[in-house]
């Protein structure tokens, strides 16, 4: 006798159309990690509503995405702008008045800046493009998630909001921000039909960290520095970023998962007595 799915758990029609027929908005999805969601997005049958602050990279992405025959619409906006995020918020939600998936995807750590010659300033900024968006961009579309029965949000943040941080320490509380605020609004929205998890990304080849060029020689210290031995992609993040906005994920609800190689459950910042720094990849074993 075959099993029977109870008729409240979501069934997978498509194994590979995981987002059929859903909205879905990303954030900052012109490139690294959040181009690699949009494309898997796509790929998944999502139509993809995509907020990019670069006009050429907004651009490329809609070409790539439509080149494969996906759906996609990008508008060039900061989302570190409240009221630009209401104009995007309200130009998406005029041709659908609901969307499935959101995916706040936006962050940097640059310009980094050492907290004892900080200010206010550089902390602002560190809010602005790690925080505030994320409250703004989720605000703005939670609403008429729920109204349209709910959905998944998927924040972006970074291994740096759940271990200590000692490069920047207002970048890692603007990160751990972003993770405690996905855990209560997790149990808030519960109820609501929507679920709220994120993903903490390291050791992943972006624009942001170029590992290719910054490291290029020390490829072979890839064993020491990742417990899975080697350099993560964007695709990698897109992959868990995919779970966690689909159906595979129905049960799974405030929880923040390190995409990292295995950084974080392995080690973390050393400090290096020949390099007189904070280190989490030496270069000399």
């Amino acid at each position: 006798m075959s099993a029977q799915v109870p008729e409240n758990v979501p069934p997978i029609a498509d194994w590979n159309r995981l987002l059929d027929g859903r909205v879905a908005v990303v954030t900052g999805g012109g490139v690294g990690i959040g181009a690699a969601i949009v494309s898997l997005f796509a790929q998944h049958g999502a139509h993809v509503e995509v907020a990019e602050i670069d006009p050429e990279r907004a651009r490329v992405v809609e070409a790539d995405v439509r080149a494969t025959g996906g759906s996609i619409r990008t508008h060039v906006c900061d989302v570190t702008d409240p009221g630009a995020v209401e104009v995007f918020a309200a130009t998406v939600l005029a041709e659908h008045p609901t969307v499935q998936v959101l995916v706040n995807n936006v962050g940097d750590y640059r310009p980094i800046s050492r907290f004892r010659t900080s200010g206010p300033e550089s902390w602002q900024g560190m809010f602005e493009v790690n925080l505030l968006h994320v409250f703004a961009v989720t605000r703005a579309f939670l609403d008429p998630m729920i109204a349209g029965g709910g959905g998944a949000i998927v924040n972006v943040h970074s291994v740096e909001g759940m271990r200590g941080y000692p490069g920047d320490p207002v970048y890692g509380a603007m990160k751990a921000g972003v993770a405690a605020f996905t855990t209560d609004l997790a149990v808030a929205m519960g109820r609501h039909g929507v679920r709220v998890n994120a993903i903490g990304p390291d050791l992943t080849q972006t624009p942001q960290v170029d590992y290719l060029t910054n490291w290029q020689g020390l490829e072979h210290m890839w064993e020491s520095w990742a417990p899975v031995g080697r350099l993560g992609w964007p695709e990698d993040q897109a992959r868990v970023a995919l779970f966690l906005a689909s159906d595979l994920s129905a049960f799974v609800t405030g929880h923040n998962i390190p995409v990292d190689g295995g950084s974080k459950a392995g080690g973390g910042w050393f400090w290096s007595p020949t390099e007189k720094r904070f280190v989490n990849r030496p270069r000399t074993l």
